[in-house]
């Protein structure tokens, strides 16, 4: 009986299992690239092609596993901050407590360092930002401020104070910035990010 000929099925490229390791590479490959070229070209500038480029594969590949530029954008910004639960947090340690989560954040996450120099560098990229914080941090703050209705402003003086450290520390560099400790950027952050969530308003 002649041996039966290998089916489409067998020799299509998704039953090699070497595939899935082969596909995350790419993937990550892909994200990568296209997070550094929103940032310098911003969003409507940045073409498929020269992410592909960045990411050293074919453009075809790109629009396989992303479909288009708006998909891309869409992957390439998603953020999970892992916002902690506050309500569980002694009062008199919020600050400190909001301050390191996000310390060890932008440390364990390229994500986040990638999507600020995306942010500051062209409005898709600030208006994703403000929704991932909007989205993640809000109901976070909101719990334990103590007027929710002030938690938007609460939150916007937060971030005036993570964001920045995160801007100068983590996209600009400054020496000064980067050579603090986790916990001298704790001392000096906490206070004043204390104030903001529980001080009455001014």
């Amino acid at each position: 009986m002649p041996e039966h000929a290998p089916s489409a099925a067998d020799t299509a490229p998704d039953a090699d299992p070497a595939r899935p390791r082969r596909s995350a590479a790419t993937r990550a490959a892909i994200l990568a690239a296209a997070r550094d070229r929103f940032a310098a070209d911003g969003y409507e500038r940045a073409t498929i092609r020269a992410i592909a480029k960045d990411a050293r594969i074919d453009p075809s590949m790109v629009m396989r596993y992303y479909g288009n530029k708006e998909g891309l954008f869409a992957a390439a910004s998603e953020i999970d901050l892992r916002a902690p639960d506050l309500s569980r947090v002694p009062r008199e340690e919020l600050g400190a407590r909001l301050v390191r989560h996000f310390l060890e954040r932008w440390e364990c996450d390229e994500t986040l360092t990638a999507m600020m120099r995306v942010g500051v560098t062209n409005e898709a990229g600030a208006e994703r930002m403000r929704g991932v914080f909007a989205e993640q941090m809000g109901p976070v703050l909101a719990a334990v401020s103590p007027v929710p209705e002030e938690a938007p402003t609460r939150a916007a003086l937060i971030a005036s104070q993570i964001l920045g450290m995160a801007l100068c520390r983590y996209v600009l560099h400054l020496p000064p910035a980067v050579g603090l400790s986790h916990d001298e950027v704790v001392a000096w952050l906490a206070p004043t990010v204390q104030r903001y969530l529980t001080a009455e308003q001014p």
